[in-house]
């Protein structure tokens, strides 16, 4: 069983005890979120696709942690002209893992 979720704007094919790094969502570690946007649902081999999304499907999981990724180097240049720009960030996430897919 394995459901297509829409969350923080990506798409993520889950399973039930999938771990699964998303943006950063406002929730605390320990607690429970819910993800409604189903957009596919898969059981026992049947698909059921959503328009936009599956009706009476959600996926529940337990934030684990948040943190940050590995630092993204972002290096402009024009050459010939003497123009550099060297700029990074280290993108935020949350690490969720999926407790049950709910039909």
């Amino acid at each position: 069983m394995y459901a297509i979720i829409e969350a923080c704007g990506r798409q993520y094919k889950v399973q039930e005890g999938d771990v699964v790094f998303l943006d950063l969502i406002d929730a605390e570690r320990g607690n429970t979120v819910t993800f409604d946007k189903v957009l596919a649902f898969s059981k026992e081999g049947s698909v059921e696709f959503g328009t936009p999304f599956v009706s009476n499907v959600n996926v529940q999981a337990k934030v684990l942690d948040h943190g940050k990724d590995k630092k993204i180097i972002v290096f402009k240049y024009k050459p010939k002209k003497g123009y550099r720009r060297k700029q990074g960030h280290r993108q935020p996430y949350t690490k969720v893992q999926i407790e049950a897919i709910n039909s």
